[in-house]
């Protein structure tokens, strides 16, 4: 759903990027409470993990293909304020390196699948947690209808966005028709999608996953003929060293190889047909005055590098690189985020004394 430049009118340009900019401003407020020795590795990892994922065309129509989102699994995995900056990430690497999404419209992509979709997912995801019983389970059947009205809701937000500042006269009740049944679609894989990576990672690190704090049953015992929670077991003492160590490596290791092999080698496998927004826009006459992308000439445009005639090793190569630069991106942005925390939370010694 990357909006390309010219599809929406300068004017409203400007108002969705004020709107993102203000958005991450507050996001990188917010990452700061939700950073912690435990999330803070692993937000980059997901940032490079839904770069990759988003290679991965999947056909869902006749003609038509999807691909993730992620802003579902972003908040669910590490928090939606530290979510929404990891897909603005992800947003902003293909963009500048690889040409896809305009960099006028960046604004525009922001607001649509970096705020919308965590927003309105987690929204979601809370609301059937509370309700639902407190286990593992419940944690993924809410994050699969939560990525899965995140789609369409962002397919509506898109619609409402042309409506105010579309560039070509085409009737707003066919766009958003098109729009929106077409991305009910491609939510029920973003739904699978993230269902499966939540659920692999609550498998083995339930305490990595954000949106699972605090879910754990208490064990219940009966006394005097009344149930009472039996008092939680003291942790083992951990080193401090392995403390900080252990959330991040084994599953860091794992999700970075994932992510290569999917964007090296998965990725030559999606499918070719144009994604939900392209299809739409091409069948309803909204890409009449697409523009050129700035970034056209990049050495990775189009997911491919410049002057390897061979696809397969082009594709693999721009999709390595792109994993490689986005979790490097992604862990400096976070690494700051919480070395401000840190910062912030100590107490200076002139306070301290008095």
């Amino acid at each position: 759903m990357h909006v390309p430049d010219g599809f929406i009118n300068a004017p409203t340009s400007a108002v969705t990027g004020v709107i993102a900019a203000g958005a991450v401003a507050v996001s990188l407020r917010g990452a700061r409470r939700e950073l912690d020795e435990r999330t803070a590795p692993l937000a980059g990892l997901v940032a490079a993990f839904i770069f990759a994922v988003q290679m991965l065309n999947f056909p869902v129509a006749a003609g038509t293909s999807g691909h993730l989102l992620g802003g579902a699994l972003a908040a669910i995995l590490v928090g939606p304020y530290t979510g929404v900056l990891c897909v603005c990430v992800v947003l902003l690497m293909q963009g500048i390196l690889f040409a896809d999404g305009g960099l006028t419209a960046l604004g525009v992509n922001i607001t649509d699948m970096a705020i919308v979709t965590t927003v309105v997912a987690y929204a979601v995801f809370r609301g059937l947690v509370k309700v639902l019983p407190r286990r593992r389970r419940s944690v993924t059947v809410a994050s699969f209808v939560a990525a899965l009205l995140s789609v369409p809701a962002a397919s509506v937000a898109f619609t409402l966005i042309y409506a105010a500042g579309g560039t070509t006269d085409v009737a707003i009740g066919k766009v958003a028709t098109a729009m929106i049944g077409v991305h009910v679609l491609i939510g029920i894989g973003e739904a699978a999608i993230t269902a499966l990576t939540v659920g692999a990672v609550i498998a083995v690190r339930p305490d990595l996953v954000y949106g699972a704090r605090g879910l754990e049953q208490r064990l219940k015992l009966r006394v005097g003929g009344e149930l009472v929670d039996a008092p939680a077991a003291a942790p083992a003492p951990v080193p401090a060293a392995a403390a900080t160590a252990r959330p991040h490596r084994k599953l860091w290791i794992t999700g970075l190889v994932t992510s290569l092999v999917l964007a090296g080698f998965v990725s030559f496998y999606a499918s070719a047909s144009p994604d939900g927004l392209e299809k739409v826009a091409h069948d309803k006459g909204i890409d009449q005055k697409e523009e050129p992308h700035a970034s056209a000439d990049s050495p990775l445009a189009d997911y491919g590098v410049k002057d390897i005639s061979d696809a397969r090793l082009s594709g693999g190569l721009a999709g390595v690189i792109g994993v490689g630069v986005t979790i490097a991106v992604g862990s400096g942005v976070f690494w700051v985020v919480r070395r401000r925390r840190t910062a912030g939370s100590e107490t200076p010694p002139s306070q301290a004394a008095a």
